[in-house]
């Protein structure tokens, strides 16, 4: 069996129906458990990133979701809705619409987890947190042999996931956009990948926080605005977009209907690479915030869901799907048996080559450029972020050796790691690189969420204590004490000024 068979038959057995069905019936439940927090929260969500304070340990609540946003705003969001249309059709778009609407429930549940159970870094001071912390903490005190156990695989599997099954789907991507648009060799690309990388997580979290925070905004409005571009241009293709999308999602489309089935799988599974709702990577992120309750910065990662799918995902696929630059094929590969050959032709291989066709019938040779600069950006900003999550999670596994040299010389192995990975990603065929993140993905997904499904209660208390603050006037505090959380030690030394709470940035450490 050779590698590429092997990578397809785990990915098939992690990404089976099973999990599709676990994602959607997950995001389902936490919305009525939360009682439409994703829709009823938007204020707070709002309120938050406008006035939240970072600290000397923590960052803001905006670069908090520069952060997350980071890590969701990559490949997936060019590259994964095209794909996602070329195997599943176009109403694949309708199911990733869906799995963010209702991911942006358990979005907020995990990281108002991630919040709770942080705790400081021995080294840096910096806060950090996660599903390994919290599957270790939240039932610690009923069952810590087992929540142990459970958190350990997880940060392990994670580790390996962020630093090499990951990086190297976003490094092909630019690889490849790379080289189609201006011809560039892969080798260059993967040596500049290497050199940029190593600069910014050499510097730690504040650093990353910093990169994230100054290029994250620029480059996903540039995005969206050249979107709309093409949306005022193809104002009359609105409703066949829509048409399209529809139709496909629920089996009423002529050309289409035979593959619902791949449209949901397409949908759920893309959706869920693309803004990670419930894959246990924005607690990492949520909990590097300073905040003053927990449930602050779940509304904040709920919000980055939005941003992610609704708006940045959206966008390519009004640019594929207004333009008719997509194929459509039956089964999962490619080349494969056609559905539906659009005006893109079926020898364009799907990703990013959908994108780039469709700016280019209305700029003939800016989509290829344009396209590879997104992805650069894109996809070196989600690396990043890989790189912040398998940091953390090492972190977990190693905070109990007393030996800083040690832990230290953990780091640095991790980094070299990473920037191998993103070495050979850019290197390899695409195939092969999308194989191995679906895996990371969708074994991140079933731990987490079926670890969050056990461990909601926390967060559900966090909530209503935060309404009920909230009805009162007040600004909302937190002390898992009065609620009867167990676990939290952070936020109890925190309720008991034995740590600093909103220390300015720049401000001496007490």
């Amino acid at each position: 069996m050779s590698f590429a068979e092997l990578v397809e038959g785990a990915n098939g057995v992690v990404w089976s129906i099973p999990l599709v069905g676990l994602c959607l019936l997950a995001g389902l439940y936490f919305t009525v458990r939360t009682r439409l927090v994703q829709v009823f929260g938007i204020p707070d969500m709002i309120k938050q990133l406008r006035e939240g304070e970072s600290s000397v340990d923590g960052t803001s609540s905006f670069q908090s979701l520069m952060m997350s946003l980071a890590n969701r705003v990559g490949m997936g969001n060019i590259g994964g809705v095209a794909t996602a249309i070329a195997f599943g059709g176009p109403g694949a778009v309708f199911w990733m619409w869906t799995v963010a609407f209702l991911g942006a429930a358990t979005s907020f549940i995990e990281c108002t987890l991630g919040q709770i159970y942080k705790e400081k870094d021995p080294d840096t001071g910096e806060y950090r947190g996660g599903p390994a912390y919290y599957f270790e903490k939240a039932y610690a005190h009923k069952a810590r042999t087992l929540s142990l156990a459970y958190a350990v695989t997880f940060a392990i599997f994670t580790v390996f996931a962020m630093s090499f099954f990951l990086p190297g789907v976003q490094a092909n991507g630019m690889s490849s956009a790379l080289n189609s648009a201006w011809g560039i060799p892969t080798w260059a690309t993967a040596i500049g990948i290497v050199i940029a990388l190593a600069f910014i997580v050499i510097g730690g979290v504040k650093r990353i926080a910093t990169f994230a925070a100054f290029v994250v905004p620029p480059m996903a409005i540039l995005y969206i605005l050249v979107a709309l571009v093409v949306f005022f241009v193809n104002v009359d293709q609105i409703g066949h977009v829509f048409s399209e999308i529809f139709s496909g999602a629920f089996g009423a489309h002529a050309v289409y209907g035979a593959i619902i089935g791949q449209a949901v799988k397409w949908g759920v599974q893309r959706g869920i690479y693309s803004n990670e709702a419930g894959q246990g990577t924005g607690p990492h992120h949520a909990a590097a915030a300073e905040v003053s309750h927990p449930a602050k910065q779940g509304f904040v990662q709920a919000f980055a869901v939005y941003i992610d799918t609704l708006f940045v995902c959206t966008a390519t696929a009004f640019i594929i799907i207004s333009t008719d630059m997509y194929s459509v094929f039956e089964g999962e590969t490619y080349p494969g048996p056609t559905l539906y050959e659009g005006s893109v032709g079926t020898d364009v291989e799907p990703g990013p080559g959908f994108v780039q066709a469709g700016l280019d019938s209305f700029v003939p040779g800016a989509g290829s450029g344009f396209v590879a600069l997104a992805l650069v950006f894109f996809a070196f900003t989600t690396m990043v972020a890989y790189y912040y999550m398998a940091e953390v999670n090492l972190a977990y596994l190693t905070r109990k050796i007393r030996n800083g040299v040690v832990r230290r010389g953990l780091i640095r192995a991790l980094q070299a790691l990473i920037l191998v990975s993103v070495a050979y990603g850019a290197t390899t065929t695409a195939g092969s690189a999308w194989g191995l993140g679906d895996i990371g993905v969708g074994t991140m997904a079933w731990l987490n969420i079926l670890g969050i499904l056990l461990l909601q209660i926390p967060a559900l208390k966090a909530l209503k204590d935060y309404r009920a603050q909230k009805k009162q006037g007040l600004d909302p505090q937190f002390d898992p004490r009065e609620l009867g959380i167990e676990g939290a030690d952070f936020w109890v030394e925190r309720a008991e000024g034995r740590v600093a709470q909103g220390t300015p940035a720049g401000a001496e450490r007490d």
